[in-house]
């Protein structure tokens, strides 16, 4: 056998292992694993405490608690109102959704004290075919067989009301990461970007330098607030600790911004500064403390939205303002917002992720409203009534038939391609951007170097959706995100040192 029939064979055995063992969609299934065995307990947490405004007259404090929250095995209630399992074919052919139970322990806590706990459901949760959670699971082909599926199928998508539903992957900047770009007709010449996300919070903020020479940075509905500013209401007060964290020794353009507020001391005095320019106008004590709170909860959130998370903010700020002079004197380029490392792609559990904290804080707002009509009656309710499980399921449900999500996007989930078989893996590794489709050419449609490997370069169509759904290349794959502490953990062990 000669050199080149051994390789060839190799090949074969190499590529036929490859996809035995891993599959098309397996980032698919990854994220969706990942969303229901932390997202969801993450998201409870954030949500964790429920404080109804009207409470009954005899009682000091009343607190409604989440816990623990859990998803079992897909299963169906009959007419007769007894409990099964459900397979995928099942779904398909009785035109119904594909779905597990979501679990949640509840308790009250009436001055403090806990008064009942218990565990409930709170909806149902369309399960993703084939993921850990799919009675489809690691079933041989034999047993996909006998269960009436095609053992070939990849999965990857769900069933809603009997039809197969794909979760199209969507294109984003990424989050959290400083972004500076040339603009033409405004009035600063390089602006910064960095989209602040953590959970329900994206808060876009921008740094430009203008005319004055002063640094200005824009979050929310505080608009255009000289930086050196905001550092010092961050509790950032010494002029040499604010030079330490932008880490640019004897800078002219530190230097005039520094003196602009060289008479501003007191962090209090700050923060009234920012008040007076955002426009808050009550009394001095209100005015502080509403900046100090939006400082807390809208500027950078991903870095936290406790007062223990000022300082941090402060010194990052500093290292982004860092970033910002050197883009301005030359000494740094440009970003390229088309290059792939400043992308993300939201998979299914990420989609999901989104769809659920907004429809959760539907029916918190919901158990609010049932209890306190109640206490309205002069009733002291059990929680176990005022929670509405088909809430939550029905907005789901309809987010998924419809295709329409969360922050108005369109067409997230649509009805999967079965012409063919690799129409369907199409499908199944669509990207999609949330660009406008109307603008003519512009070079986010183009190729870009760092889509090798990542994108197909060619699957694209023609028209005004060119260049902006793609395909997943056949082998990509999609890592998830990494917890930071475990990163920071490692990097500490190997010789990091921190503050």
């Amino acid at each position: 056998m000669s050199d080149e029939q051994i390789n060839k064979r190799f090949g074969k055995i190499l590529v036929r292992k490859y996809f035995e063992e891993n599959s098309f969609v397996s980032s698919d299934i990854n994220s969706f694993n990942n969303f229901v065995e932390f997202e969801l307990q993450k998201i409870i947490d954030d949500n964790k405490e429920i404080e109804p405004t009207i409470i009954p007259s005899n009682v000091d404090e009343f607190k409604i608690r989440l816990d623990k929250i859990w998803v079992t095995k897909p299963e169906m209630i009959e007419a007769d109102g007894s409990k099964r399992l459900i397979y995928p074919v099942e779904a398909r052919l009785r035109k119904i959704t594909y779905a597990a139970p979501i679990y949640i322990e509840v308790s009250a806590h009436v001055n403090g004290i806990q008064r009942e706990s218990f565990q409930t459901k709170i909806g149902n949760l369309p399960i993703l075919i084939k993921s850990k959670y799919c009675h489809l699971h690691k079933l041989s082909k034999e047993e996909l067989i006998e269960h009436g599926e095609d053992p070939d199928d990849p999965g990857g998508y769900f069933i809603i009301n009997g039809t197969e539903k794909v979760l199209i992957k969507i294109e984003d900047l990424a989050a959290n990461r400083m972004i500076v770009d040339k603009v033409t007709g405004k009035a600063s010449d390089f602006v910064g970007k960095v989209f602040s996300e953590k959970g329900s919070y994206k808060i876009p903020h921008t740094f430009e330098r203008l005319k004055d020479g002063l640094f200005y940075l824009t979050f929310t509905r505080v608009k255009r607030i000289p930086i050196v500013l905001v550092m010092k209401a961050l509790g950032m007060l010494k002029d040499e600790d604010i030079m330490k964290s932008i880490g640019l020794d004897n800078s002219t353009e530190v230097m005039v911004n520094l003196y602009e507020f060289i008479n501003i001391k007191q962090q209090e005095e700050a923060l009234d500064a920012i008040a007076k320019r955002v426009g808050i106008t009550q009394t001095k004590e209100i005015r502080v403390e509403r900046v100090r709170e939006i400082l807390d909860k809208y500027l950078f959130p991903n870095m936290g939205i406790t007062k223990d998370n000022r300082r941090d903010k402060a010194i990052n700020i500093g290292k982004f303002l860092k970033k910002y002079i050197k883009v301005l004197n030359d000494e740094l380029g440009t970003d390229d917002k088309d290059h792939y490392a400043n992308k993300r792609l939201k998979l299914s559990g990420d989609l999901l992720a989104d769809l659920f904290r907004a429809n959760l804080k539907i029916l918190i707002g919901d158990m609010l409203y049932n209890f306190q009509r109640i206490v309205k009656r002069g009733k002291f309710p059990s929680i176990k009534v005022i929670i509405r499980d088909k809430l939550l399921t029905q907005r789901i449900y309809s987010s998924m038939a419809t295709g329409n999500w969360i922050g108005g996007r369109k067409g997230v989930s649509q009805r999967m391609d079965r012409q063919n078989f690799l129409a369907t893996l199409s499908h199944l590794q669509r990207v999609v951007s949330p660009l406008s489709a109307t603008q003519e050419n512009f070079e986010a449609r183009s190729l870009h170097g760092t889509h090798f490997g990542r994108l197909c370069p060619t699957e694209t169509p023609e028209g005004t959706n060119i260049g902006l759904r793609k395909n997943l290349s056949l082998l990509a794959n999609i890592t998830q995100d990494i917890d930071e502490e475990k990163v920071l953990k490692t990097l500490i062990n190997i010789g990091l040192e921190t503050d």
